[in-house]
């Protein structure tokens, strides 16, 4: 085998991170107005200057620890080959109803065609009149990598979006992880492989790897229980006893689409929490034991609860410090939302003051991004800490730094 090939393998979601695909946003951010922001699922219109420069530093940051590739850059790649351009060309303009636009795609240049098909085409470049100012539309939710795929064991998941708006994400991705030979894995996209039932839709926020037999997923207004049996089908194909956990969540406000934004592991023993809805046991957990063909289903008193019970016990930090008033605040901005770079080392928005002071609380070092970007910290040197990262401009296109990665190597948890 290439040694230049990555093995996938994601059995944690907190081990040492070796290789990380990411997408630094762009254009396709200033290609939306107030007027369909609500269309891309924003309820704001970024900045992309400032937005850039945040991710800079949470980009260096992930440089500093693991191997980083940019999405765009491996679209182009795969895009070299005419055999894959013109597959990947003709799926995305049959599923949009943008069949005119498929010569006019096939005869651009790779990295012009993979700078398009992100940051859409405008009209002005085709000769096709309509009152809409792009042929086809831009894809300002990319850079939140987390959604359109997700890593489980040594398998690559696409996942079955809510939106059709991020439909396109998923074709890319797919394609890239099926046709670039970094890649070795098996590609599944589990509800169109696994699913019993018609109109099941999952989302990578939504699921967590916990250990190598142990799976969380959220349900909710992005991963529904059609979405949650296909996990359960593909669970069913790996040998030994696994675990999948599922946490309800509240339907509205827009904070809670996925579990990420209410829980994320940060070492072996803790975790961070919203406490509204992790220890609210309005909001029903369950825990499916999967051995082979079998299956058995048990309700828990809470997410924490269900992980104890197979050997994993959680501190939990909370978001805004568990205050009632703070933590609402923060937790919208993405305050449960943490990104592991190694067991007790993460990355997360340094705007969420409350948050950060529960951490430090908690035993963890708070770091930021600039110091470790500009070599004035030292992460290998540090045990525990937060890398805080400025994120004023991102945090309000809804998602941190869990959403803003797609690990696809770490290296295996001592538990």
């Amino acid at each position: 085998m290439d040694s230049n090939r990555i093995k996938v393998r994601v059995n944690s979601e907190i081990g040492k991170l070796q290789h990380v695909l990411v997408h630094t946003p762009g254009p396709e951010l200033e290609n939306m107005t107030p007027e369909t922001a609500h269309h891309y699922l924003y309820s704001d219109i970024l900045n992309m200057q400032v937005a850039q420069k945040e991710y800079g530093y949470f980009k260096k940051v992930l440089q500093k620890v693991a191997q980083v590739h940019e999405v765009k850059d491996l679209l182009a790649d795969i895009l070299k080959n005419d055999r894959v351009k013109m597959a990947l060309v003709s799926k995305i303009c049959k599923a949009e109803d943008r069949e005119f636009l498929i010569n006019y795609l096939y005869d651009l240049e790779p990295e012009v065609l993979a700078k398009q098909l992100i940051e859409g085409v405008a009209l002005k470049d085709v000769s096709y009149i309509n009152k809409d100012r792009f042929a086809l539309l831009p894809l300002p939710n990319l850079f939140f990598m987390r959604d359109a795929s997700f890593t489980m064991f040594d398998n690559i998941m696409i996942s079955q979006m809510a939106t059709q708006v991020r439909a396109r994400e998923c074709m890319i991705l797919d394609a890239i992880y099926n046709m670039h030979p970094m890649f070795d894995t098996k590609v599944v996209n589990p509800v169109v492989q696994h699913s019993i039932s018609a109109g099941g839709t999952i989302e990578g926020g939504d699921v967590q790897i916990i250990r190598d037999d142990v799976v969380v997923s959220g349900f909710g207004a992005r991963t529904n229980m059609h979405g949650i049996e296909s996990l359960v089908e593909h669970l069913k194909t790996k040998p030994g006893v696994k675990h999948l956990i599922f946490q309800e969540l509240p339907l509205t406000p827009e904070s809670f689409i996925h579990l990420d934004m209410v829980f994320t592991m940060l070492d072996v023993d803790k975790c961070m929490a919203y406490k509204p809805v992790i220890m609210n046991q309005q909001y029903k957990t369950y825990h499916i034991t999967i051995d082979g063909q079998k299956t058995s289903i048990e309700t828990c008193t809470n997410l924490l609860k269900a992980l104890k019970n197979v050997g994993i016990d959680l501190e939990p930090i909370y978001c805004g410090g568990g205050d009632d008033f703070f933590g609402p605040r923060e937790q919208w901005h993405s305050g449960c939302n943490f990104f592991c770079l190694a067991p007790g080392k993460f990355l997360g928005y340094g705007r969420n003051n409350h948050t950060l002071q529960a951490l430090s609380d908690g035993g963890f070092n708070i770091v930021t991004a600039a110091d470790v970007a500009n070599n004035k910290v030292n992460l290998e040197k540090k045990e525990k800490c937060i890398v805080a990262f400025e994120g004023n401009e991102l945090s309000r296109g809804g998602g941190g730094a869990r959403c803003m990665t797609m690990p696809v190597q770490r290296m295996p948890v001592d538990w």
